[in-house]
């Protein structure tokens, strides 16, 4: 493989190694994010930079540079799409959504006690290639990520090269600040395809409870699809995480919904709305997503036998107080203007293993889930 294994690792390496050619500069750009440090130690290789003047990244030597940084991990998981189509024919592309809680870094190492997990299997230099590599195996139109706190010197520098409009919300009062040597607060972030959408509107929400501003925050764009002409509106955020705050939760999905009527001006644009909403279905911030006017679906929903159960678990953990599987993560959509083509799999609980996730094999306690979406061919059909 060409490309010297002190230019792919190395930290802050000039722009070009002695190769001098494209592939040269993508291990350069790999390896500037190969730090876990804090970012006042390396402040240098942080800030952010100009993207429009970097050069594009291929995501096939992007992703063959990744899998020789993982080449002593096992192999990742083989997950299948499945095919949900009704009869209805689609005279677009679908457009690619992945929702993903990647896990925070600093929570990774530092707080979150997953008892059967190796630190080895949580160090960033290889945990954060795992991310990639997943993400540029289904190469999503839209990405939608919680948990983010290497926005800024991984993220947003390698996935604007690949094509991708990035934004960044952070949380107020980010847990990951707790943390030595952590990396900055964690937040939610959004990328879309440049090439396939044009942005209308973005709007960044910190939700609030009780008319209390909280903690949790969520991002909301309007984009328009290129190929169709089509608006849509796609928001990602995270809810309250913990047992005791269920009606905390069910506040912040109403102050959501109340801004995402205004947006979609009442379900006249359509919505997906992906989040790791640390509920389960059982709970009253689901239901009020199921009954609200918007119209909404759980697209993992379709993967059930009769269209009308959630999958077992999208997380998976072992913590000191004991084994932790839960559905709190999804996929929401407008149903009376989208449907949902298809489906990625969950891993099968062979595939997690009795240790459970984070794993060698596996970057995150939380699956991604991800979903090819089309715009219904009669769109002005009762809501």
């Amino acid at each position: 493989v060409p490309g010297c294994a002190e230019c792919r690792l190395r930290i802050c390496l000039p722009a070009v190694c002695s190769m001098g050619n494209s592939t040269s500069r993508l291990y350069s750009a790999l390896a500037k994010t190969l730090s876990g440090s804090a970012v006042s130690q390396h402040q240098d290789c942080l800030e952010q930079p100009d993207s429009a003047r970097l050069d594009p990244i291929d995501p096939k030597d992007l992703l063959e540079e990744c899998q020789i940084v993982l080449q002593k991990r096992p192999p990742r998981f083989q997950r299948d799409f499945v095919d949900l189509k009704k009869n209805a024919a689609s005279n677009h592309r679908p457009i690619r959504v992945m929702q993903w809680n990647i896990l925070a870094q600093a929570l990774g190492e530092g707080k979150d006690n997953f008892v059967q997990c190796p630190m080895e299997a949580l160090k960033w230099e290889e945990r954060k290639c795992l991310i990639l590599e997943e993400i540029l195996a289904y190469k999503p139109d839209i990405l939608c990520l919680q948990e983010v706190d290497h926005y800024f010197d991984t993220f947003e520098p390698l996935l604007s090269r690949l094509g991708y409009q990035c934004t960044f919300f952070p949380k107020p009062w980010s847990p990951c600040l707790d943390v030595e040597q952590n990396n900055g607060p964690d937040g939610c972030a959004l990328f879309f395809l440049k090439d396939r959408f044009e942005l209308i509107n973005s709007a960044n929400i910190r939700l609030t409870a009780m008319k209390l501003k909280t903690n949790q925050v969520a991002i909301a764009q309007t984009l328009k699809c290129n190929e169709t002409g089509r608006l849509f509106c796609i928001a990602v955020t995270h809810l309250k995480a913990r047992t005791g705050w269920e009606r905390f939760r069910s506040a912040q999905g109403c102050d959501l919904l109340q801004n995402l009527k205004s947006i979609t001006q009442g379900a006249k644009i359509p919505l997906i709305i992906c989040g790791d909403f640390n509920a389960e279905p059982t709970e009253e911030v689901y239901r009020e997503f199921s009954n609200s006017s918007l119209n909404l679906n759980s697209a993992y929903k379709l993967l059930s036998p009769d269209g009308q159960s959630e999958p077992p678990y999208t997380t998976w953990k072992i913590r000191p107080s004991g084994e932790c599987r839960h559905t709190l993560d999804y996929i929401w959509y407008s149903q009376h203007a989208l449907n949902v083509n298809s489906a990625l799999g969950l891993l099968t609980e062979e595939q997690i293993g009795p240790n459970r996730l984070p794993s060698f094999n596996y970057p995150s306690d939380h699956l991604s889930l991800v979903c090819d979406f089309s715009f219904n061919q009669d769109p002005d059909r009762l809501l």
